[in-house]
């Protein structure tokens, strides 16, 4: 038994009235006979302008806040943040198509990931997308490219540190990795640019996502420039664009810690004052937040179609899953699966009367989205909401298995 969820910090800020949940001001009730069917993700968009407000509070003026698009790629989530965020990251031509739909310049936009096609090189060329190269064979398709073409790609080194984050729910950097140049290579790969019809701008370095420890963020972004700094001897032309990353994380479980990115803020200020500016008179940091962004601004609803006894254990039956939440079910990297927060939505007056397991539609036994919590007693009907669905929710979930309907979104 893992016990309640309803002190968890992320319910505690939605708005509730007459018992009953709100999101972006609206009765969770009087959603979903407006967005017309369950199941549905929610995203708040006073709650994703809050948490931009909040970063640009404690983190220094002087570093840029762009948008990972990989953590939701809604378009109005796109639309919408265009107009708070400094620049974006995509990682597909998709994500791309997207950005270019958004009212933000290209010169703010960059490419990331592994594996891109040549045909989605050639776009972010004609697009004017910095490129971040994640390998010696992706520079010489951006050269050839270039001179096919008769443009001039702006690049980004993508730098495997020869360090790792520790406290990160992900590691993205340090070991041998799939993402990025390891940094013992780049000095050759910056070679390489020289001469080429490329303009060199500067690094992507970036170790490790959802953390929640603000000491181990401030290690690795100490050691993040310090690897910059290094690898900038050896660039064909000065750092201009030097993105550090984000990694910051939000509290999925009971037991996590909301993370305090004061002290972050503070010491990154030293850290551009003391050792980038005198070394990288041109460069701008950036900063990449996806989930943190939007994590916690999204809600995925689903309702109860079915409560069912099984030798001495309940289960509310829900019309939704992991087709449409995965990560929620516990089957998007976790070891040990913990639940996410969960709530009845239209009862949030009561208090936790029995504990039950929230399980989809689907027929495979992976299908759970809350094992043994303690709720309110749920009936047939009844709205169950899944928090911390506003990042690698719907995208990063299996739509098409078992054929079910898929999931709307609505931005309010």
């Amino acid at each position: 038994m893992t016990g309640s969820l309803a002190t968890h910090p992320t319910i505690a800020a939605y708005p509730v009235r007459d018992g009953c949940l709100e999101i972006g001001g609206i009765p969770l009730t009087r959603l979903a006979e407006r967005v017309g069917q369950t199941p549905f993700f929610a995203y708040d968009r006073h709650l994703i302008d809050e948490r931009v407000q909040h970063l640009r509070r404690h983190l220094p003026s002087a570093v840029a806040l762009h948008y990972a698009i990989k953590a939701n790629p809604m378009p109005a989530v796109v639309q919408h943040l265009a107009k708070l965020v400094d620049g974006f990251d995509v990682a597909s031509a998709s994500e791309m198509r997207t950005v270019l739909d958004a009212p933000i310049a290209a010169v703010h936009v960059s490419f990331a990931g592994p594996g891109k096609t040549k045909g989605e090189l050639a776009q972010a060329i004609a697009a004017d997308i910095t490129i971040e190269i994640e390998s010696v064979t992706e520079l010489h398709t951006i050269a050839q490219l270039a001179e096919q073409s008769g443009r001039t790609p702006r690049v980004a080194i993508r730098v495997n540190p020869d360090f790792e984050v520790k406290g990160s729910g992900m590691r993205m950097g340090g070991g041998p990795q799939q993402f990025g140049v390891d940094a013992e290579q780049v000095p050759a790969l910056l070679r390489e640019v020289k001469g080429r019809r490329i303009a060199f701008v500067g690094f992507h370095i970036f170790a490790g996502s959802q953390n929640l420890r603000a000491d181990l963020l401030q290690i690795v972004q100490e050691r993040t420039v310090e690897l910059a700094i290094s690898l900038a001897a050896h660039a064909p032309a000065p750092v201009r664009y030097l993105n550090i990353g984000g990694g910051f994380g939000i509290p999925y479980f009971p037991k996590d810690v909301p993370l305090d990115i004061r002290p972050i803020g503070e010491n990154l200020a030293r850290l551009i004052d003391q050792r980038v500016a005198p070394a990288l008179p041109q460069a701008q940091v950036i900063m990449e937040f996806g989930r943190y962004i939007v994590g916690e601004a999204g809600v995925y609803v689903t309702r109860v179609i079915d409560r069912k006894l099984s030798r001495g254990e309940t289960f509310l039956v829900t019309d939704g899953g992991l087709h449409h939440q995965l990560a929620a079910s516990g089957n998007f990297g976790q070891v040990i699966r913990r639940n996410y927060p969960v709530a009845i939505g239209n009862r949030m007056a009561e208090q936790p009367q029995e504990t039950v397991s929230v399980v989809g539609c689907l027929c495979t036994p992976l299908d759970l989205l809350a094992d043994k919590v303690e709720l309110p007693r749920g009936d047939i009907g009844d709205l169950v909401v899944v928090f911390q669905s506003g990042a690698y929710g719907l995208s990063a979930s299996p739509t098409g298995f078992l054929s079910h309907p898929a999931a709307l979104e609505v931005l309010v």
